[in-house]
């Protein structure tokens, strides 16, 4: 169960990172007992063997702490494959704001959370590639987390 300030954070940085999908109500959360340090160099070398790139870390304690939450754990790892979020970003602008995708993850007590929104929500109607295109990034994001709890 996720603890009441955990939950507060959580939703905090959802609702800022992909507010519209976050009203969809779709998300994809998994724990694992690794540490938060651990666990921060296992999600990128999980992302990187599923042949996406890590474009940047994001820190979002600070901006937590200042607002009172105690936390000096929580990033937001920005990943994608540069080729394809610019083929993606010209065919389809409206998606400019979800690219690259991104998945939160944060310390809770001796466990660590990781959560993502879950990409489904991105599909247009009738339009096969771009459909075709999230399937494949459910599918890796499904591996991703599911080998990120099979390393407690």
């Amino acid at each position: 169960m996720i603890k009441a300030a955990t939950f507060r954070i959580l939703i905090l940085v959802i609702g800022l990172s992909v507010v519209s999908l976050a009203q969809a109500g779709s998300m994809i959360m998994v724990r694992t007992s690794m540490g938060f340090p651990e666990a921060m160099a296992e999600l990128q070398n999980q992302i990187k063997a599923k042949g996406y790139v890590v474009s940047r870390v994001q820190r979002v304690d600070i901006g937590l702490t200042k607002s009172g939450y105690k936390t000096d754990k929580y990033r937001v790892v920005f990943y994608g494959k540069p080729e394809q979020i610019r083929q993606l970003s010209q065919r389809y602008p409206e998606l400019i704001a979800y690219l690259p995708l991104k998945i939160s993850i944060f310390a809770e007590g001796k466990d660590t959370i990781l959560v993502t929104a879950n990409p489904q929500h991105l599909k247009k109607a009738g339009d096969r590639k771009l459909e075709q295109i999230i399937k494949v990034w459910e599918r890796d994001l499904a591996a991703i987390f599911h080998n990120m709890r099979e390393q407690n």
